[in-house]
């Protein structure tokens, strides 16, 4: 009696099941949501601030009872968003203040365009609501511009 050896053909193993995931997915999984959390909390915390300056802007602007007194607001809300750009802006008078309110604008607004109201707007008595209006447009972007500027 011989012995046989019995051969059979070769079985493959069942292919692996898709869950539960390897313990690297969970890992991976895990890591996605934190960044999706932090990234939708930095954006929440960036809009709130934006609304709060922009509330800061309109609220001052609103509290002001004369035309006159509007530009004047505007005038000292760029003055505090300026120093913060830049210190040596709190000196700035006449031409040069409405230059560098205009510096990385095109076309310029302040110099030769409804901006020019805030040199002068502040003090003159017969300043027009639509002067005040197109300059708040005006001033309005300057300041959100400037005050989202982080350091």
């Amino acid at each position: 009696m011989q012995n046989e050896l019995v051969l059979r053909d070769i079985h493959m193993t069942a292919a692996p099941s898709w869950w539960p995931p390897a313990p690297g997915w969970w890992g991976v999984a895990i890591l996605l949501l934190v960044v999706c959390a932090l990234a939708a909390w930095l954006l929440r915390r960036r809009r709130r601030r934006r609304d709060a300056i922009v509330r800061l802007f309109d609220e001052t602007i609103a509290h002001a009872s004369t035309p006159a007194a509007k530009v004047a607001q505007m005038s000292e809300l760029l003055r505090r968003a300026a120093i913060r750009r830049d210190p040596a802006a709190g000196q700035l008078q006449g031409d040069d203040w409405l230059r560098f309110l205009d510096a990385g604008s095109q076309p310029p607004m302040f110099v030769a365009g409804v901006g020019r109201t805030l040199g002068e707007g502040g003090y003159r008595a017969d300043t027009t609501q639509v002067e005040v209006d197109a300059l708040q447009r005006v001033a309005r972007d300057r300041f959100l511009a400037w005050m989202a500027v982080k350091r």
